[in-house]
């Protein structure tokens, strides 16, 4: 995949700011696309955009097809007529900083049930005729999410493998029985699918007509507590009770000395090649109608993956083992044409993955933070080393800020103290001095090199501190709640990066 020189911003629509206490599809995210395209952008990054689960993680979602509910808008709600002004009138005072998921999940939860009844009540025909197109057309994946949702609500919010046996082993009958019993919950659930998508439609409309193109993560994993698991068990690494055998995670690297135990239960590829690979071509369907450019969240683990025990503690004691490789994407560009995704290459990298890469033809990931470690004027990392086929970054959502990562102690990484000063003299030395702000100066360099994407996480734009990181590897908890304060992205600060975009050539030829 090709793209002509491009510029953009990484920016959760959960940070955008929002008198709703998280951010939405609403006034403030039309309002963004406007901002990107008067700074010269002409990508808007985000993370997946499934209903989040444990620790609020976007990346632990309940579903690979559904969308989170907390991002429809109220506001939207109420000018087609779901919601009353008099609604919107108890909101309840939010904190502006981060997002306070127990208590914006109760209210806008609540105004989402209002709105079905709404609908329930008064909607039209045209607007019925919709939803039930939409769950004609959405039901592989939206019956099993709906139910999986309401059975989840019913049995306390515990995971499914400790529900009632036949519900586990997903019995004809007993499911039957369920769907006849939580009927209206199931259709509450449906619903609210229904909103997000026509919601996200909208944007993705607006953001077309500015000529922005929406990149968006794709997770190689999927949570065990999820409707893909219990509802496709059959194709992951289970026991009989639906419990993990094996789960996955990354070894000992730059972030951890004892390497990540992401927890997710692995794929039994064997079985997904004998399907077809049925259900990763549903999967990358579903993204591509969210998104313009998919970036594949953690792509060596299609080439090999770390396996590692159900039992482990940590992900020291795993093995690599054998990936799908080009196999998946043939069968994947077969059914669905070109492959408009970018590779996360970060990490223990081998030849063999990138040789993969480049078969594909994918763009590569080159992350600034990383290009200074060990003083090498060889880093891959360092702008004049990239390659022109690759999204290049100040740090992503995993790393600490710009401005964090150059005034940390690297209490986040494995770094000695000299390992540091030794990476800081050498940062200096590259972009030398001037009169600019350090974090623009890195980005210069960033706009300045051959990367085909220059993308700048809103928190480096802004030079925020480390307490304005998204995610913290490694942490459960206190995560993914960073807010974008009203404001921040001044004219100012547009007209900065406007100018970078101009000057590298990475704005609209009619800029």
């Amino acid at each position: 995949m090709r793209l002509q020189r491009r510029a953009g911003i990484l920016l959760h629509p959960t940070s955008l700011p929002s008198p709703f206490g998280i951010g939405d599809f609403g006034e403030e995210a039309f309002r963004f696309l406007r901002q990107l395209a008067e700074a010269g952008q002409t990508i808007w990054q985000m993370l997946p955009l499934g209903p989040a689960g444990y620790g609020n993680s976007p990346y632990a979602m309940f579903s690979a097809f559904a969308g989170n509910p907390l991002l429809i808008s109220p506001e939207i709600l109420v000018h087609n007529g779901l919601l009353s002004q008099e609604d919107l009138h108890e909101v309840p005072h939010f904190r502006e900083d981060v997002v306070e998921y127990a208590r914006v999940s109760e209210f806008k939860l609540a105004l989402l049930r209002r709105a079905h009844e709404n609908f329930v009540a008064k909607a039209s025909p045209e607007v019925r005729h919709k939803f039930d197109q939409f769950c004609a057309d959405h039901k592989p994946w939206l019956d099993d999410y709906a139910l999986f949702i309401a059975l989840k609500s019913h049995f306390g919010e515990k995971n499914w493998t400790d529900w009632d046996k036949p519900l586990v082993r997903r019995e004809p009958a007993v499911l039957y029985e369920w769907q006849e019993k939580l009927g209206d919950e199931i259709e509450v659930r449906k619903y609210w699918q229904f909103e997000f998508f026509r919601q996200w439609q909208a944007l993705r409309d607006e953001a077309q007509r500015l000529n922005i193109q929406i990149v968006g993560d794709l997770p190689i994993y999927v949570s065990h507590d999820s409707a893909d698991v219990w509802a496709h068990s059959e194709q992951f690494c289970l026991d009989k009770d639906g419990r993990s055998t094996v789960v996955a995670g990354v070894p000992p690297d730059y972030f951890s000395e004892t390497g990540q135990l992401w927890g997710n239960p692995l794929y039994r590829w064997e079985e997904m090649k004998r399907a077809g690979y049925e259900w990763w071509i549903k999967r990358f369907r579903a993204a591509f109608r969210l998104f313009d450019v998919v970036r594949l969240d953690h792509f060596r683990g299609f080439q090999a993956y770390w396996q590692v025990p159900a039992s482990e503690k940590t992900a020291v004691n795993g093995q690599w083992m054998e990936g799908p490789g080009a196999a998946l994407f043939k069968e994947v560009k077969k059914h669905l044409g070109d492959l408009r995704m970018v590779a996360e290459n970060l990490g223990d990298i081998t030849p063999e993955v990138e040789q993969l890469r480049r078969e594909l033809d994918l763009p590569g990931m080159a992350v600034l933070q990383f290009a200074f470690s060990g003083a090498d004027p060889d880093n891959a990392f360092l702008p004049h080393n990239f390659e022109r086929n690759v999204f290049a970054y100040t740090g992503t959502h995993d790393n600490d800020t710009l401005m964090g990562w150059w005034n940390s102690t690297g209490g986040d990484s494995t770094r000695s103290d000299e390992d540091i000063r030794k990476e800081k003299s050498f940062a200096l030395q590259y972009v030398g001095d001037g009169t600019e702000a350090f974090q623009w100066r890195l980005l210069r360099a960033l706009y300045s090199s051959i990367a085909q994407a220059a993308i700048v996480p809103m928190q480096d734009v802004l030079g925020l501190p480390s307490a304005s990181r998204m995610n913290r590897p490694g942490d459960g908890e206190g995560n993914w709640t960073w807010r974008l304060p009203l404001g921040a992205f001044s004219p100012g600060i547009q007209a900065h990066l406007k100018e970078l975009a101009v000057v590298y050539g990475r704005a609209p030829r009619n800029h």
